[in-house]
């Protein structure tokens, strides 16, 4: 009898933890995006929040906390509750790169976030500004190495993926450029399109239209091969730079401690919407590779990333700081 008793007494306490962990989620969620609004990371984690809400049964509201490289917006994923409420959408510059451009980092990334699942993975494109007297990649090439130090490239801040891009563009041509740093990718395209700056290497999405429309210029896909959204793009080798490759990724995590069944929950939300024909069709359009994996497979794809990067970016001596 008292054996029932006290199985009794330990069921009654497990009952609320069951049951808000049963009725999760039962209010808005957050996305922290680390980066200013209009740049790839905007545009990718705006279609999946929409996608994961439609899933979730609550809306998946997107912050934009830009800065630092995705440091500010990960510190204020990472100062809310572990609960399930906070979502990030890192890339790769966000998730990996930063652990190796900055000498000291107020978290450790592989300790402080946990994968939910990867998006997709995306190329980056050499662009410029359609007053730039260049046609095509070799172009580019004839002019910088022509005017070193005088042809500027944007990035959206010290240490991105976008810099350390730009930066590899430059060594490649053999010629200095300048690097004039934003707090994301739609300030530095936004003076892009002005003529502010001439030359920017950045993730497709938000790219598309403006190519199409003529607002910017496309000389190269930073890829092996030609991307579906736009197709008459030559890659970098096929423009006469072989050798050249740079690429983004865009996936969610939560913070370290968020309970397991949460997790899960997530994961099945953003396999789901990435699975919709809708959001991928949409993916594609934007020139991303949709890949809807679930936590287990970032996790190891995310181990990857840091093995691959970190001893790229040491080797070139690139720093954010």
């Amino acid at each position: 009898m008292r054996r029932l008793v006290i199985l009794l007494a330990l069921l009654v306490a497990t009952l609320p933890a069951r049951a808000q962990q049963a009725a999760y989620p039962d209010r808005p969620i957050r996305m922290v995006i680390p980066f200013a609004p209009g740049g790839a990371a905007d545009v990718v984690g705006r279609l999946t929040a929409q996608a994961m809400s439609e899933d979730l049964g609550q809306p998946v509201v997107v912050e934009n906390r830009g800065g630092s490289g995705g440091i500010i917006g990960s510190q204020a994923a990472l100062q809310a509750p572990a609960d399930g409420y906070t979502i990030v959408l890192h890339t790769l510059s966000s998730g990996v790169m930063n652990a190796g451009l900055y000498r000291s980092m107020p978290f450790d990334l592989h300790r402080a976030f946990a994968p939910v699942g990867l998006v997709g993975t995306v190329p980056n494109i050499i662009v410029v500004n359609p007053g730039v007297p260049a046609q095509t990649l070799q172009e580019l090439i004839a002019l910088v190495r022509a005017n070193p130090g005088r042809i500027t490239y944007a990035s959206s801040g010290p240490g991105t993926i976008v810099h350390l891009s730009g930066h590899m563009l430059a060594n490649a041509i053999g010629a200095e450029m300048v690097h004039v740093p934003y707090r994301g990718s739609g300030p530095a395209l936004a003076d892009l399109m002005a003529g502010t700056v001439q030359v920017m290497v950045d993730t497709l999405p938000p790219y598309v239209a403006l190519v199409q429309s003529g607002q910017v210029r496309a000389l190269a896909m930073a890829s092996r091969t030609r991307n579906a959204a736009l197709p008459d793009v030559p890659t970098a080798a096929e423009a006469g730079l072989p050798g050249y490759e740079t690429y983004n990724w865009h996936g969610v995590f939560v913070a370290t401690g968020t309970p397991a069944p949460i997790i899960a929950r997530l994961e099945r939300a953003l396999r789901n919407a990435i699975a919709a024909p809708a959001t991928r069709q949409r993916l594609i359009a934007l020139g991303v590779d949709p890949r809807g994996t679930g936590a287990e497979e970032l996790a190891t794809f995310w181990d990857e990333q840091f093995r691959i990067w970190i001893p790229i970016i040491r080797a070139s001596g690139a720093t954010a700081e």
